[in-house]
């Protein structure tokens, strides 16, 4: 029979190492094909993409939600799928959030997978996958993504902190340096304005009729003919118009992600002011320049920073939780948050 003093040291052992595998799971790194073998036989990006697919065959648009979608997500406490979370006071009701579009295709796409494989993949990692397979699908370059991503059990409209459309160069490359990029990426990550639309709300008080605080000034920084059109057919000065859609880009250009919106830029047509403000700026007109004359450039950085953008400061391993609804926490007996201290000994 094993002495006291043996059977302590082995339950200190069996204790100890399961902390260390603890610690494992909370220092555990997103990889690529994480869900490979892990979902019943199924292939969970097959999957993602498939409802994409079919999404985007009747609604190309999606593109440009998701994209923004991720954005909004990921510049907030990181890609953790806050935004998803429904209730008073989540970053859903923050302003810049309200027209946020596209989470009825998470809750389809997380619906099929919870059949497939319950509790298994989560909302943030397939807000990531699906803007991935939305970009590709509108002309943009395919690029793989890294997996494993879980879900924060935190969702407050009090962290919602998002660039404004009138910053200035520097204070966009100011606000995307936060994000770890440098002012090359910041502009590569501009130009998801290749698709979508804004609202005349967003330019008529600050470009076409109220500039500089000036009643009636229209912004000089904007190609006349190009401001005469807003202002006798999109936007007339008039509070109907307010939410009248106006394309970032050419209306012939808005589902296609390419470089055309840089070019857009070199002829005084872009739209929001942090827009045109990259091309007014010798700092980053040098970088508008190239990914405007370089397709190619255009494609390989974008793809880049999406990437990148889709790994800030994510939660992995056992942090976190897999939500069984993308716009709620699971019961609090449901999820495991990773808070480990080893300022206490163990015995």
């Amino acid at each position: 029979m094993a002495s006291p003093a043996a059977r302590i040291s082995v339950a200190a052992l069996m204790a100890m190492l399961a902390v260390l595998a603890l610690a494992a799971g909370c220092s555990a790194q997103l990889q690529y094909g994480f869900y490979q073998g892990k979902c019943n036989g199924s292939d969970v990006e097959a999957v993602v993409q498939g409802i994409v697919k079919a999404r985007f065959a009747r609604e190309n648009p999606i593109v440009a939600y998701l994209l923004r979608m991720q954005f909004h997500e990921c510049a907030v406490n990181g890609c953790d799928g806050g935004l998803l979370i429904d209730g008073p006071g989540t970053e859903k009701t923050a302003a810049p959030n309200l027209s946020v579009k596209g989470y009825d295709l998470i809750t389809a796409i997380k619906t099929a997978l919870e059949e497939m494989c319950p509790g298994v993949v989560s909302c943030s990692d397939i807000q990531i996958l699906a803007t991935r397979d939305a970009v590709a699908l509108a002309g943009g370059p395919p690029y793989a993504v890294r997996t494993g991503r879980r879900d924060r059990r935190q969702s407050r409209a009090s962290d919602v902190r998002l660039p404004a459309p009138d910053y200035t160069a520097a204070q966009a490359v100011a606000y995307y340096a936060r994000l770890g990029m440098n002012a090359l990426e910041t502009v590569a990550l501009l130009g998801a304005h290749t698709v979508g639309a804004t609202r005349c709300s967003a330019i008529k008080n600050s470009r076409l009729y109220g500039y500089g605080g000036k009643p009636g000034a229209t912004d000089p920084g904007m190609d006349p003919a190009t401001a005469s059109v807003y202002k006798k057919w999109v936007c007339p000065n008039v509070s109907s118009s307010d939410g009248n859609a106006v394309f970032v880009d050419d209306q012939w250009s808005a589902l296609k992600v390419d470089n055309h919106y840089y070019k857009n830029l070199q002829q005084i047509r872009g739209v929001l002011s942090v827009d045109q403000n990259l091309y007014s700026d010798g700092s980053t007109r040098w970088i508008v320049d190239q990914l405007a004359s370089n397709a190619a450039l255009f494609q390989s950085q974008f793809a880049k920073v999406l990437v990148k953008l889709s790994e800030v400061n994510v939660l992995t391993g056992v942090q976190g939780e897999i939500r069984k609804v993308c716009s709620r926490f699971n019961r609090p007996d449901r999820h495991i948050i990773c808070r480990l201290s080893f300022s206490t000994p163990i015995y």
